[in-house]
């Protein structure tokens, strides 16, 4: 019988929830009308050049799901679902310190590895879990209410888990397990109908409007659907000019002189969805939540570790300068990219080149085919190779996520701010607790992308007949690059 291999079952279920998602929340079919003729835009403008940071293909395609999870089990039970279909755990991200209102969750993403799999289809998924145990947000009391209820509840049914394993296992599934399989996943992240008990979840959203979306309801869903444009600056202002309701930035690096990296993100505000609640008596009334909203993105190309230290440091500047510019008049969203690229063109390498030889960004390396060897022998020198036109680089896409970022579009959609006891202590956590959480290795996302260019690089050295390791740039101090 055919064999559905993993990443026919990822692409498939990326379909299927967006489908979902679709019918549930209408407005995020306007989000995938625009992001569509956003990147038809582009790629008419730019030809080839759109598809520097992947095929349109693939953007076209490209989604990233965001869900919420309570407990460690069912954080560990999403991992077996996930790893079905070729998606594994990759970063840490703790939101309870990157948000300045309360968000008391930790995350990771889900998604493949391999190029040759994120090739054939990039699916996501930003998974947060709640903590029950952060005093700085939960009582005792509190905690031990939440903890009871959140183990009554059962995400996944038994059989999606047997077949999720059996995937695993054997990398792929019969086409009936394989329906089976795609249909129970879908159905676990479908909204449900279900009266919510008013007054307790209430009770939860005094604490964060995310505790109530978790422990407040007695399932999951979807929390928002991603689509990858290539202008987000155009599309913010294309839904702008159909009156959608949009937040007030764009999150991560600014609009700038330069090449896109890493990540930006911005949304449309979390409509009001009718649910049904139970009251105190007993009574069932209808109302309405705002949990949910429609998350856009644009990717760019991967920040190496030293990358990241300048990105982070020009966070902390901008948002001194915007606050020094705001003490004399407002500053608009438009005010704030100017101050951010400002900084941004003074010190950072504006080239592709640039960035690769400062080692602030992550590409793989291609043998120019047209250079004449004339007799020269290439060096070690990765510099040199790129210098005397051996090799041209080719950008690494950023697979992963911002916790500022992801924090800040979570504030901007929430209902209030919550309530957050500075002066309580915390709950340490870190990857590897998240790890053993998940019962499977935890994937250092540097890791991966160094992988990717060394493997790269130990091509090139091959097909140069290069003696020994190509030689990447030396260290350099973060503080002014260029």
């Amino acid at each position: 019988m055919p064999i559905t291999q993993q990443w026919e079952l990822r692409a498939e279920f990326a379909r299927r929830l967006s489908h979902l998602y679709g019918k549930e929340v209408p407005a995020y079919t306007t989000l995938l009308e625009v992001s569509q003729a956003v990147n038809d835009t582009v790629l008419s403008d730019l030809g080839a050049g759109a598809e520097r940071l992947g095929s349109i293909a693939r953007v076209t395609a490209e989604r990233h799901g965001a869900i919420r999870v309570g407990t460690p089990q069912e954080m560990a039970q999403v991992a077996r679902v996930f790893a079905a279909m070729g998606m594994y755990p990759v970063g840490f991200y703790d939101l309870r310190e990157a948000a300045a209102s309360s968000v008391p969750v930790v995350s990771t993403a889900f998604r493949p590895t391999d190029p040759d799999e994120l090739a054939r289809n990039p699916f996501r998924v930003f998974t947060s879990m709640l903590v029950p145990s952060d005093r700085r947000f939960f009582s005792a009391d509190l905690q031990q209410r939440l903890e009871s209820f959140l183990a009554k509840r059962r995400l996944f049914t038994t059989e999606l888990l047997v077949l999720a394993d059996r995937a695993t296992e054997y990398r792929g599934l019969n086409s009936g397990d394989a329906e089976m399989f795609l249909t129970l996943a879908t159905a676990a992240f479908k909204l449900s109908t279900e009266a919510v008990d008013r007054a307790w979840y209430r009770e939860l959203e005094q604490v964060s409007s995310v505790a109530a979306d978790i422990g407040g309801v007695t399932s999951t869903h979807i929390n928002h659907l991603t689509p990858r444009v290539l202008d987000i600056d155009d599309l913010y202002a294309r839904m702008e000019r159909r009156r959608i309701d949009m937040i007030e930035t764009i999150q991560g690096p600014p609009r700038w002189a330069g090449p896109d990296l890493l990540l930006r993100q911005t949304s449309f505000r979390a409509l009001a969805e009718p649910r049904v609640f139970r009251e105190p008596d007993g009574s069932v009334e209808k109302g309405s939540l705002r949990v949910r909203f429609g998350e856009v993105e644009a990717r760019g190309i991967a920040a190496t570790v030293r990358g990241r230290e300048v990105y982070d440091r020009l966070t902390v500047e901008v948002e001194q300068a915007v606050r020094e510019a705001a003490a004399t008049a407002p500053v608009s969203a438009e005010v704030r990219n100017e101050i951010a690229a400002e900084l941004w063109n003074q010190q950072v390498p504006a080239t592709e080149q640039g960035l690769a030889l400062h080692d602030l960004a992550y590409f793989t390396y291609r043998v120019d085919t047209d250079k004449q060897r004339n007799g020269t022998v290439p060096g070690r020198s990765l510099q040199d190779l790129i210098d005397q036109g051996w090799v041209r680089p080719e950008p690494i896409v950023y697979e992963d996520f911002l916790p500022r970022s992801a924090a800040g579009i979570f504030q901007s959609n929430l209902t209030s701010d919550g309530h957050k006891d500075t002066t309580q202590s915390t709950t340490d956590i870190d990857a590897a607790w998240m790890e053993g959480v998940l019962g499977r290795p935890l994937h250092d996302p540097y890791t991966l992308y160094d992988g990717i260019r060394r493997a790269s690089l130990d091509h090139v050295a091959n097909q140069l007949e290069i003696c020994g390791p190509i030689e990447e740039p030396a260290p350099i101090a973060t503080q002014g690059v260029k």
